[in-house]
């Protein structure tokens, strides 16, 4: 795996010129900051050795080098889920890459299924918490004291600062953002109404199938770490709707602009 992870980032090293050390995952909802980052530099993950390809509808398959602003930054143009039949160590690939890099900080985004009362279709969540519910851990096995110690701590898996700058960027601009604690589930089918209550009951407010590995990883390798999701749909004992892959994508699209706001002027800020 090290040798892995070392061979995979060489490559890149020799592909860029200028290595960062802020790194974005351009989940659903910031597909478009794309278009704002200057100086762009493609590198299809086909063209990465040891890198999986992306297979989901709207998820495209290129690590961007270039500036968001003044700020250098790399981006990942799709994330890898474990629903896609990749184990764990593969989704979490490119953040092991990361880090081997040099990213100190990374940014995540996702689309999620609202479970709190308070929250409607649209609406931003900085995740200030997750509960995971993939049937396994990224960190299972062997652990290499070269990538992160045995057993990392996650009491504070999202950084309290990088939310409290989120949430002073947001009250500037008057973007109603909420707070909430995300649930990680293997996916791929959407939630019963009944799983949505359970996962309020225990202390979810979203739920998506994407975000927690990543966050895990990116603890263990020391680095600070900001969540925001985009609730896309409402679900529970009382909501009979029935999501499509299509109204997430649609209630995504229409959050985007608000989304790219705060996280743009995060990134940059932080």
């Amino acid at each position: 795996m090290i040798e892995k992870i070392r061979q995979t980032a060489g490559y890149i090293r020799q592909r860029v010129s200028e290595i960062p050390d802020t790194a974005i995952i351009l989940g659903t909802g910031l597909g478009a900051l794309v278009d704002h980052i200057s100086d762009k530099q493609f590198i299809p993950y086909k063209e990465i050795p040891n890198f999986p390809v992306s297979t989901v509808e709207g998820h495209s398959g290129n690590l961007i080098f270039g500036k968001l602003g003044t700020k250098p930054v790399l981006a990942m143009q799709g994330r890898f889920h474990y629903y896609e039949g990749y184990d764990m160590k593969e989704v979490t690939f490119p953040v092991r890459v990361m880090k081997e890099l040099g990213i100190k900080t990374l940014y995540v985004s996702n689309a999620a299924g609202g479970m709190n009362k308070e929250f409607r279709v649209g609406d931003i969540m900085i995740i200030t918490d997750h509960i995971n519910l993939f049937p396994e851990n990224p960190l299972r096995g062997k652990n290499y004291e070269e990538l992160g110690p045995r057993f990392p701590a996650m009491t504070e898996a999202y950084s309290h600062e990088l939310i409290a700058k989120a949430d002073e960027i947001a009250r500037n601009r008057g973007i109603r953002v909420m707070h909430g604690v995300y649930v990680g589930v293997p996916g791929p089918t959407f939630e019963t109404p009944a799983e949505y209550e359970y996962f309020r009951i225990i202390g979810g407010d979203a739920v998506g199938m994407s975000t927690v590995p990543e966050v895990i990883v990116a603890n263990h390798a020391s680095m600070r770490v900001f969540g925001v999701s985009v609730i896309t749909d409402l679900g529970g004992k009382d909501v009979t709707d029935v999501p499509t892959h299509e109204e997430v994508q649609r209630a995504a699209q229409e959050a985007q602009p608000r989304m790219m706001q705060i996280m743009r002027a995060l990134v940059e800020e932080a």
